[in-house]
């Protein structure tokens, strides 16, 4: 009988070719078990597979495939089934139904909006043939036992990501059953298909080593950075968890932090490995480095970020690449901090698809510092419910430590005694030691353009692009040679020209006075004589002291890093309080000694301590600003998950950015050009166009393109991916491009 029910509709007029109700269902839940084992919850992924298009015995959904337009809601009878199976402990039954009700509009929070699942169930009558509903057996006993051991007592947000984990393995069969039906009916074929790390890691540690033997062994530094590398691919064999790496600017943690993590893969059989950067202008250059170590191997590592919008459903061209993008299935994956957070906290199972295989990963978090102080608390709760229960190795690499085992953290700090991978990191940041810090006071624009007169090559660094610009403005009207502005304005590709410049200059010992805002600080291996920095966080100055000296050529006396006040320019809000931890730890420690380890932790616990002791105007926690971690709780009674209220809040960037492509040279053009042949996936020319893309505020493209300045470029084809700046007068190659007041920018640029 149940053989009469369909779950996708075919083009044969007799249904030969269409996919029963039944199979889908087994298939589903084949796939899901498949992908719960890797996340140890089999049996939870399993029987949400099984039930998740429960609502499609519905002969209304069963009309819809032979073409009824009425609307039907199927994902709402599995969730009703489980949830009146439940008794009187209907923990799983609940994680399970949040799943079922969100495998398409998206995890539900559990009370609330009409979208809810109190209210989703509440309002439910049930359309399934009572036959085919008596017929369904469900024991939920072993799921309750399953989902135990993946929570501690009492543990919400342990309980939370389980259902997300689950939520993850049925989404991603849901799809890959739906889209292998489909492929098989039109013909066509996914390219899916990625080696296992394990297959592959003895050649790519050959390769790694061939690398490492073959760079300059010479000098001071080499053999220390030998020495480093040695030291931290020893702890490969630690068991896995949470660690820190904490090295200094130009002890080439990138390179020892991948050695790392090919060796403790290959004792203990991770997954993938996943590296995780704070900024996408540091992406290409990681990336690159990736592929310079593996050589042909390179093609092994998938780079995702958002500087281009990811695929619309439907859209042609959906590469090898690109589909990986969805799941993740890549043995290495490049990434933003921004893209891996905020999947782990998604709601939407486009982005939530890819979390089952986050599971079993090498997680490198380089600049761990960086991750927002609003968000921490989830975020250090989410890696530590990742190193316990789903097999997680998460490394915290950088050159200023977050003290994220601070007891000024209380319950929310993680277990990290006893896990430096680094050796000795007092010692090794005296060895490192390549700048000074002093104090320079206060410092107006026109006292910065006469350092920087005195100076043939040195650096200013200041907090806002606005303050840059204006900087710049200021020492190109007093005839400074060698001047460059460094700004987020530039597209990648220009900004890489500008470095290599920059570069070539400083080897040359030509003049080069660079005006930059913070950009510069981390992965952009430069060396100057000396800087100048706006005042900021301890953990902004400690970088931007690694540019400064940064290959030990010169005396260390010699070689500053002025922190000083901008007078005209006071530290933005979420920059002041940061600015004023520093005074405080400078009080204590001396500015010279600022680049010592017990000074950073000191500025840690210090803003530490004030954010748990205050709150914002609006009277939030400082360090879990939207209240996330308390979204999550269990009860003798059952559970009470905001997911979606969750997903909502959980922004890693405040103001969302969007892009601008900057096609002004010939490449870019050549990109573009493309986009109107539907045959070209997106996907690739996507990739070619980062190089040319500015983030602007999603206000302000808006702006520009009702201005006329930028449009989207083949919307019958790639929708709103491509959006494309038309009045190329608006990007100069000294400030980038200029976006405020979109209405009146021709006659702005005319005068600037």
């Amino acid at each position: 009988m149940l053989c009469k029910y369909f779950a996708h509709s075919g083009r044969a007029r007799d249904r030969s070719d269409w996919q029963t109700l039944a199979e889908h269902s087994e298939e589903t839940a084949r796939r899901a078990r498949e992908a719960g084992a890797a996340v140890g919850l089999p049996l939870c992924a399993g029987v949400a597979g099984a039930f998740h298009d429960f609502g499609k015995y519905d002969p209304a959904f069963q009309r819809r495939l032979s073409g009824d337009k009425a609307a039907v809601d199927h994902s709402t009878a599995g969730a009703h089934l489980l949830l009146g199976r439940a008794g009187p402990r209907p923990h799983a039954a609940e994680i399970l139904a949040h799943a079922i009700l969100g495998h398409h509009a998206g995890l539900p929070d559990k009370t609330g909006s009409e979208a809810a699942m109190d209210r989703r169930i509440a309002g439910f009558r049930n359309p399934i043939p009572a036959a085919i509903t008596a017929a369904q057996q469900i024991d939920l006993a072993p799921l309750l036992t399953e989902l135990a051991a993946k929570m501690r007592r009492g543990n919400g947000f342990d309980a939370s990501v389980a259902g997300r984990m689950i939520f993850s393995c049925l989404v991603d069969a849901d799809y890959k059953d739906t889209e292998a039906f489909y492929d098989k009916l039109e013909g066509r074929k996914h390219d899916r298909d990625w080696p296992a790390l394990s297959d592959i890691l003895p050649d790519l540690r050959a390769r790694f080593a061939a690398h490492m033997a073959g760079l300059p062994q010479g000098g001071e530094l080499n053999p220390l950075r030998r020495d480093i590398l040695a030291h931290i691919r020893n702890g490969a064999a630690l068991s896995p968890g949470l660690f820190t790496l904490t090295v200094p600017t130009g002890g080439g943690k990138t390179l020892a932090s991948l050695g790392f993590a090919l060796d403790h893969a290959a004792a203990h059989g991770h997954r993938r490995i996943i590296y995780a950067i704070p900024y996408t202008s540091i992406i290409d250059q990681t990336a690159a480095t990736f592929s310079e170590v593996f050589g042909d191997k390179g093609n092994l590592v998938l780079e995702h970020h958002s500087s281009i919008d990811e695929e619309r459903p439907g859209q042609q061209g959906r590469d090898k690449a690109r589909l990986a993008m969805e799941d993740w299935a890549a043995p290495i994956v490049v990434t933003t901090n921004v893209q891996l957070f905020e999947s782990l906290f998604a709601a939407r199972p486009s982005r939530a698809r890819k979390l089952h295989n986050i599971a079993g990963s090498i997680i490198i978090l380089d600049e761990a510092q960086a991750l927002p102080r609003e968000l921490l608390m989830p975020v250090l709760r989410m890696l530590d419910t990742l190193a316990v229960h789903y097999g997680c190795t998460i490394v915290l690499c950088t050159a200023t430590q977050p003290a994220f085992d601070s007891a000024q953290l209380k319950e929310g700090g993680l277990p990290l005694s006893g896990r430096e991978l680094a050796p000795a990191p007092q010692g090794l940041a005296r060895k490192l030691r390549r700048a000074r810090i002093v104090d320079g006071g206060e410092m107006d624009d026109p006292a910065l353009v006469a350092a920087l007169r005195d100076s043939p090559q040195g650096m200013v660094i200041v907090n806002s692009r606005k303050h840059a610009l204006e900087l710049f403005q200021t020492a190109r009207s007093e005839g400074l040679e060698g001047l460059i502005h460094l700004t987020t304005r530039q597209y990648p590709a220009h900004r890489r020209r500008i470095i290599a410049d920059i570069r070539k200059r400083l080897a040359e010992g030509r003049f080069c006075r660079l005006i930059a805002t913070s950009l510069i600080e981390a992965g952009v291996d430069i060396d100057f004589p000396r800087g100048w920095r706006a005042e900021a966080g301890l953990d902004s100055i400690v970088q931007s002291a690694g540019r400064v000296n940064r290959e030990g050529k010169r005396p260390v006396e010699d070689s500053t890093l002025t922190v000083f006040r901008a007078p005209d320019h006071p530290p933005l809000p979420q920059i002041k309080h940061l600015a004023k931890a520093t005074r405080i730890i400078a009080g204590k420690f001396g500015y010279e000694n600022l680049l010592e380890t017990e000074a950073i932790r000191g500025w840690f616990e210090e803003v530490y301590w004030n954010a748990m002791q205050g709150t914002d105007r609006n009277g939030r926690k400082l360090l879990d600003r939207e209240g996330i971690v308390a979204m999550f709780s269990v009860g003798q009674t059952g559970t009470k998950f905001s997911y979606r209220t969750a997903a909502e809040k959980f922004r890693m960037i405040d103001s969302p950015m969007v892009p601008v492509i900057v096609a002004i040279e010939e490449a870019g053009l050549k990109e573009i050009a493309r986009l109107t042949v539907a045959e070209i996936p997106s996907g690739g020319i996507a990739r070619a166009l980062q190089a040319f893309t500015v983030q602007v505020p999603d206000k302000a493209r808006a702006l520009l393109i009702a201005n006329g300045h930028a449009r989207f470029h083949a919307p019958h084809l790639r929708g709103d991916q491509f959006c494309v700046l038309e009045n190329g007068d608006l990007y100069r190659p000294e400030f980038g491009l200029h976006w405020e007041q979109a209405d009146y920018l021709a006659a702005d640029m005319a005068v600037i």
